[in-house]
């Protein structure tokens, strides 16, 4: 495979696990330089959290012009919510803070609560994301348990199926528009169903008409640049 980084590259990058985003594009600017030998613009399209895997999007030289287009495509995720319990990032990031019953739940409720999510809805984002709260990103606050206001957003949940039950875990697949934190579905899911929840694994699998199953790991993408 040729690659031309300077007039512009997509690249569909398989996020690894506990990597941040700036981890996985810092690394693929280093192996592109290093080839390159030199500097060159290189961004992503769209965040992923560190506890997340999957696609993310990364542009390299005129391509970078695309980002803002890029990020604007809805996104696909795969992943498991734990009922019964909460976290204060409402993901594995944190510890658990509370626990709750999960003996009155059925396969019924759980299927019926996703439709209380499924279309144009106001979100609140984690307090332990980037959010921008008077100058300063909200989880600076958050590490040091303070918390911030955080105003509700707008986003689309296009589309909300359970895949699995198998209390306390529920597998899920979701459709969704940009700015959507799956971690606060979690928490609302949880809320729904008065039982508490929280994020155990996350893995994006689409953005707009782009596949994770087309998508190299950083190792993969880092082998093919040494095989030209």
């Amino acid at each position: 495979m040729e690659f031309d980084f300077i007039r512009g590259e997509l690249l569909l990058i398989d996020k690894a696990i506990d990597w941040t985003s700036f981890d996985a594009v810092n690394k693929v600017r280093r192996l592109i330089s290093r080839q390159l030998g030199k500097k060159l613009k290189v961004g992503h399209a769209g965040t992923l959290d560190p506890k997340a895997t999957g696609l993310l999007l990364i542009c390299t030289g005129a391509m970078t012009k695309r980002i803002n287009e890029l990020v604007g495509l809805d996104k696909e995720y795969a992943g498991t919510f734990l009922l019964g319990a909460t976290t204060p990032s409402y993901d594995s990031e944190t510890e658990i803070n509370h626990k709750s019953e999960t003996g009155h739940l059925t396969s019924e409720m759980i299927l019926a609560a996703t439709q209380k999510f499924i279309g144009t809805i106001q979100q609140v984002p984690p307090q332990f994301s980037a959010k921008l709260v008077e100058g300063k990103r909200a989880y600076l606050s958050a590490r040091k348990n303070k918390e911030v206001k955080i105003e509700p957003v707008t986003i689309t949940i296009k589309e909300f199926e359970i895949t699995r039950i198998d209390l306390p875990e529920v597998s899920f697949r979701v459709v969704c528009s940009k700015g959507t934190y799956i971690r606060s579905l979690a928490r609302d899911f949880g809320e729904a169903l008065n039982s508490g929840a929280y994020l155990t694994s996350l893995r994006r699998t689409g953005i707009g008409r782009y596949s994770v199953q087309d998508a190299l790991t950083v190792a993969q993408f880092e082998a093919l640049l040494y095989l030209e």
